[in-house]
This record gives structure tokens, C-alpha cells and sequence, in this order.
């Protein structure tokens, strides 16, 4: 089942059980599809779907951050809420130890000695990572450690 039809789906089972947050969210996340339509004449497949989540997923994040600089803790834990109801719609995410081995592959496979060759290994570390969802900081932040 294709991502819009899924959350279409479930925006019905929100409204019929009546669970406001959920439905709030659904509805922000078929906006951001339709959005994607009417600016590129054409609807989102499920590799776009999932890049439309995953920049969703960053601006909850940097909003409960902001929210959290700012002391409104509530506002934050709203956002967080958003954010695990968006990432249930992601595969599942990229554990510590698939960072470990996609940027230990990608260092072998590029043979990458120093810092300056960073984005080839980003590059070669991202596509062994492809059908999870890697937080690129995190991933960046473990090539440049090893990389140095």
C-alpha cells in the first residue's frame, strides 16, 4: 500500500476513535504530500514520501529544541509526539552498529585516509545504509571520528 493511501487509511481510523493528536499529525503529513503535488505536478512515490517524512521528522526535532531553549517543555513534548507518530511511517531506524559497519565498509571500499575525503565515504556509507533511516549528524559525526 502506497505511503499517502496508508496515512489516508489511518486519518479515518483517527477521526472515528476520535484521537485529536493523531489526527492533527495525519493530517500535517498528507498536507506536506499534497504540498509536494501541486508544486511538482505529479504525486510523490514512496522513496519521495519518505524523504517528505524524514524532513517533517528534522523540523519536529529543531522545533522541540527551540521550544526547549525557549522553557516551554510542553511545546516540546507536543512536537516529540508528532515526531514518533511521523517515524512509525519510516523504516525502521539504522542502529549503532550498522552506522559502525556502513562507515567501516564505505572507508574500506573508498580507501579514505584523511579528513578531506569525507564526502566520498558520506556518500559510500549512506547507499549501505539505504532501507533505514540513518540521522545523517550521527552518521557524519562517526566518518569524521574514524577518519582522523
Amino acid at each position: 500500500m502506497a505511503l499517502l493511501e496508508q496515512i489516508t487509511k489511518d486519518m479515518t481510523a483517527a477521526m472515528k476513535s476520535r484521537d485529536e493528536a493523531r489526527l492533527g499529525t495525519l493530517r500535517m503529513m498528507k498536507a506536506a504530500f499534497m504540498k509536494y503535488k501541486a508544486d511538482n505536478m505529479k504525486d510523490a512515490d514512496d522513496a519521495v514520501g519518505q524523504q517528505i517524512l524524514k524532513s517533517l521528522v528534522k523540523q519536529r526535532n529543531d522545533a522541540a529544541d527551540m521550544f526547549r531553549k525557549g522553557g516551554r517543555e510542553e511545546l516540546a513534548v507536543k512536537e516529540e509526539a508528532e515526531r514518533a507518530i511521523i517515524e512509525s511511517y519510516l523504516p525502521a531506524a539504522a542502529s549503532d552498529s550498522d552506522l559502525d559497519a556502513a562507515v567501516t565498509a564505505a572507508i574500506a571500499e573508498t580507501g579514505a585516509t584523511s579528513a578531506k575525503q569525507m564526502g566520498l565515504v558520506m556518500k559510500a556509507a549512506t547507499a549501505h545504509l539505504a532501507g533505514k533511516t540513518a540521522d545523517g549528524k550521527a552518521l557524519s559525526e562517526r566518518v569524521k571520528s574514524k577518519l582522523q
